[in-house]
């Protein structure tokens, strides 16, 4: 049995904080894909909060990530 340390749970987050974070990361995404980290630098947050935002917009379809960590808007959407 492996002896792994614990993993911190999230953050939790207000559904409102959240949808106020898609909604600035779509507002930045368009259909020229644009590097990962800059959008994180964009918005001026910390990854910690974005990237899990950015997964979930993925999840939904709204979001689209391309080689190279770029992402763009997913145009079927």
């Amino acid at each position: 049995m492996l002896d792994l340390p614990e993993t911190p749970a999230p953050e939790a987050r207000d559904p409102a904080q959240t949808a106020a974070l898609h909604r600035e990361i779509l507002d930045r995404l368009g259909p020229a894909p644009i590097a990962e980290d800059q959008l994180i630098r964009d918005l001026s947050r910390a990854a910690r909060h974005v990237t899990p935002a950015i997964t979930q917009l993925e999840m939904q379809g709204r979001v689209r990530r391309q080689a190279g960590g770029l992402l763009a808007l997913d145009p079927g959407a």
